[in-house]
């Protein structure tokens, strides 16, 4: 039987969905830090994200125009 959790306290519903969030969770940063892929600075990937972002809003934009 599963506890319900208080949606003040915790995003989850109950613990088990928590527990299986968390093991989900540990995993991916295990297998990321275990990782061969070059690494990617936080400017660039802030650079990078900015420039998704800016072509979004250009799309939009052009979109709206038309």
């Amino acid at each position: 039987m599963s506890v319900v959790l208080s949606p003040i306290v915790s995003e989850f519903e109950t613990e088990e969905q928590e527990a299986s969030y968390d093991l989900w969770f540990r995993a991916r940063v295990e297998e990321a830090m275990r990782s061969e892929k070059p690494r990617l600075p936080h400017d660039a990937a802030l650079a990078k994200v900015q420039a998704m972002l800016e072509e979004r809003r250009k799309a939009r934009a052009n979109r709206s125009v038309v």
